[in-house]
């Protein structure tokens, strides 16, 4: 058990020395590592009170508690030596200073969504740098900013926002426990995209820490690197500290609904219709689909059903026209809308029941099941043939959820080049796949990633090509997996695989900023951004 009040440095680090299993050659660098954090630590924030090792009885907790998907929750799943939970900016610099110098793989992790888990999870010796302790937010209505630590979620930034004002926002993802230091990296969006753009697109300066250890915020790091971090996901340069973000304001009263309609109901017809229309509504609408195979009205057999989601900057009086003339085929009806103020509508985003207490959006998440996600962009709208492909596919198969995220509005008039992040104009919607389950063991792992690539090559006919591309947020390691070992050959041709997918023309740039600001790559996983010339 963690002592409440930590021994002195010395007798502490004696403990751990001894009670850390590993080989010889990786004890002597953990030795070495946990010395020099010793040598690093200062009275005022000793870095003791941080340091989680297996031979703590919550490490376990620790580890697991940020962690989103039971794929990841194994026995099977390798651990990583120590676990700093930093606590304070200093104890980040020391991590860094001493992992490199010690020659420790460090993953970085600010909220635990990672999909694929390359924020806590290696296949070679490793520590776990996690931020979730440095989750302060300093809003400032006046000038319409906010800083926030890189360790805070969603939910606390969104419920920060709402008790300085009602008519600010963030545009940001819809999952309250979202760590902000992962999300806007990767280019997190929400159902404010349309409107403002990716979080991204509404970062004004930062902090991170380099593999030095220098803390550098965007004028001392330069627009190059600020550039990177915004999209290029920011565990590949650095440690973000915190971000400086610009608020935006909305209306003190917003419209949601969430209507279903089944195969039986025209379901087709709405989904077909809707896709001629998405990306051209108002920006101040936000449509997202989410088709899912559920039970049909004769017993025994399944049908699709889709949930049309939307959210709208405004009250009814205004949606409903508008509904009726560029949508017609969904035939919202008053009683299908509610109107709440915004902090309100990201609880129904959040899939809280009416009524929910908003400081419900600082609980955290547990992870429930085992899921495989994928991601696709869609160009052209696919035909009611395809679409009857796709629900005949979802049926046959097994649990998929998938969201159908409308682009458009001001997502078409940023430039593809002015953040990492590629995937803007001629783009019509986003398809996320999520495949869940709830078996433990390989063999079940097994049986529903093969199905998920199955759908996903099912899919091939009508998503983006040359290249197909992918959303850095819902990694995938079944696009390209970067060799840890230093064939350059390797490394070469699977960064240049995800590479493309995840940032298009933008990569070339992010390989130069890479190579400027960690050129021994240090910060690295399976698909991070390395400081080579690669050849196409």
């Amino acid at each position: 058990m963690k002592a409440s009040c930590p021994p002195s440095l010395p007798i502490l680090f004696a403990i751990v020395l001894f009670s850390i299993s590993c080989t010889n050659s990786e004890q002597v660098n953990l030795n070495r590592f946990f010395r020099c954090l010793s040598n690093h630590s200062s009275l005022f924030h000793p870095i003791s009170e941080t340091i989680y090792t297996p031979n703590n009885a919550s490490f376990l907790s620790v580890l697991n508690s940020h962690i989103k998907n039971r794929r990841f929750q194994t026995s099977a799943t390798p651990k990583p030596l120590t676990i700093i939970a930093a606590k304070h900016q200093s104890h980040v610099q020391a991590t860094i200073v001493c992992a490199k110098r010690y020659d420790l793989e460090t993953r970085i992790r600010s909220g635990g969504h990672d999909y694929e888990g390359l924020s806590y999870v290696s296949n070679t010796p490793f520590l776990v740098l996690d931020m979730f302790n440095l989750r302060a937010i300093d809003i400032d209505i006046a000038s319409e900013t906010a800083w926030v630590q890189a360790g805070a979620t969603l939910g606390e930034l969104y419920y920060r926002i709402a008790k300085k004002s009602k008519v600010h926002a963030f545009p940001a993802g819809v999952c309250p426990s979202l760590g902000t230091g992962g999300h806007f990296s990767g280019g997190g969006y929400g159902n404010l995209m349309r409107k403002f753009g990716l979080s991204v697109d509404n970062i004004i300066d930062a902090q991170i820490v380099t593999v030095n250890g220098s803390i550098l915020d965007r004028k001392s790091m330069g627009e190059d690197v600020f550039w990177a971090i915004r999209g290029g996901g920011g565990a590949s340069f650095g440690v973000i500290l915190s971000w400086k973000i610009k608020l935006v304001r909305v209306p003190s009263m917003v419209t949601v609904f969430n209507v279903k309609r089944t195969l039986e109901q025209n379901a087709t017809d709405v989904v077909y219709r809707w896709q001629q229309v998405a990306d051209k509504l108002p920006e101040d609408l936000f449509i997202r689909l989410m088709p899912q195979v559920v039970n049909g009205s004769h017993e025994g057999k399944k049908t699709v059903q889709v949930s049309f989601i939307g959210h709208f900057l405004g009250k009814s009086k205004r949606l409903l026209p508008l509904m009726n003339e560029r949508l017609p085929e969904l035939r919202l009806q008053q009683n299908d809308c509610s109107e709440m103020p915004w902090i309100e509508s990201t609880l129904f985003w959040a899939n809280f029941p009416t009524g929910t207490p908003t400081d419900a959006l600082l609980r955290p998440s547990k992870a429930d099941v085992f899921f495989k996600s994928k991601s696709d962009y869609v160009k052209k709208p696919i035909p009611k043939t395809g679409l009857e492909l796709i629900w005949k596919l979802l049926i046959q198969g097994v649990k998929v959820i998938m969201q159908w995220n409308p682009y458009g509005g001001r997502m078409s008039e940023i430039s593809e080049s002015e953040t990492p992040f590629p995937h803007r104009a001629g783009n019509i919607f986003k398809i996320q796949y999520f495949v869940l389950w709830v078996e433990e063991g390989i063999e079940a792992t097994n049986y529903y990633l093969k199905f998920s690539r199955t759908l996903y090559e099912a899919m091939t006919p009508y998503v983006s090509k040359s290249p197909r591309e992918a959303f850095l947020n819902y990694r995938d390691l079944d696009i390209g997996i970067a060799s840890s070992s230093n064939n350059r050959t390797i490394l070469n041709s699977s960064a240049r695989v995800y590479g493309c997918k995840y940032f298009k023309g933008n990569l070339d740039r992010l390989l130069r900023v890479k190579a400027s600001i960690d050129p021994s790559n240090f910060f690295k996983n399976e698909q991070s951004i390395p400081p080579l010339p690669i050849q196409p």
